[in-house]
């Protein structure tokens, strides 16, 4: 497969909606995760991401400005064990409370489909990281119509046992912008990883077009050790 410059993918893209970025870094110490959100109207830009004890969650900037939290108000990245979850919807919950109840990252998202936002039905992207005594592995699926069909439910999932350092696969929800948005095609988009946190999070940030990105989290975990570093970008701030 073709490895792409992260970047230069997003600065070619002026809406790839939503995405979740899962690798290991150069060094190969790190396992490596990002997810950003964008919008194109006022509800879904009027959005935070505020850290939580074991993740992430959305949040309207200005309370007074958010007409519907239906599909913008969630937990993107939340914890369990030695498992990190990132999606971009309220399926990270159905796969934390399945997974609690020993079942899989694929029978969880069993249980789900598509998004309810006719005409688009955005997929449902999701991802999970699994460290263990220095051993790293991840898996990345999404929930889409059938070319825009919605009587279908297409469901991918991609695993990835040892990763290489310095790579990581990227997913999102959109090929680009359009009225109805078109949904993701393919398997994830190899990408190169870098070492630093600060330079992929400036990097993906500069990266995404002006106009429509909204809130940013990136994470590196020490394989060898769990301990986290984690940023978070925001557009907005909290009123």
């Amino acid at each position: 497969m073709k490895t792409l410059d992260i970047y230069e993918e997003l600065k070619g893209n002026s809406y790839p909606g939503r995405g979740i970025i899962i690798g290991k870094s150069a060094d190969g110490k790190s396992a490596v995760t990002a997810y950003f959100i964008m919008g194109r109207s006022v509800n879904s830009r009027n959005r935070v991401f505020t850290e939580t004890a074991d993740g992430i969650k959305t949040e309207a900037a200005d309370p007074s400005k958010l007409s519907d939290p239906h599909l913008i108000i969630y937990s993107p990245v939340r914890k369990l064990g030695n498992k990190t979850i990132v999606t971009n919807g309220d399926q990270t919950d159905t796969i934390y409370e399945l997974m609690d109840k020993q079942q899989t990252f694929e029978q969880s998202l069993r249980t789900r489909e598509y998004e309810d936002d006719a005409p688009n039905y955005t997929p449902r992207i999701s991802g999970i990281m699994h460290i263990e005594n220095g051993t790293y592995n991840y898996a990345m699926s999404i929930l889409k119509s059938a070319d825009g069909d919605p009587s279908c439910v297409e469901r991918f999932t991609f695993t990835y046992s040892n990763p290489v350092a310095g790579y990581g696969h990227f997913i999102h929800t959109y090929m680009g912008d359009g009225n109805p948005l078109p949904s993701f095609e393919g398997e994830p988009k190899k990408i190169t990883v870098p070492n630093d946190i600060d330079e992929f999070t400036d990097g993906l940030w500069n990266a995404l077009n002006e106009d429509n990105k909204v809130s940013l989290f990136v994470r590196f975990i020490d394989i060898a050790t769990g301990e986290e570093k984690t940023k978070v970008v925001n557009k907005f701030s909290k009123v």
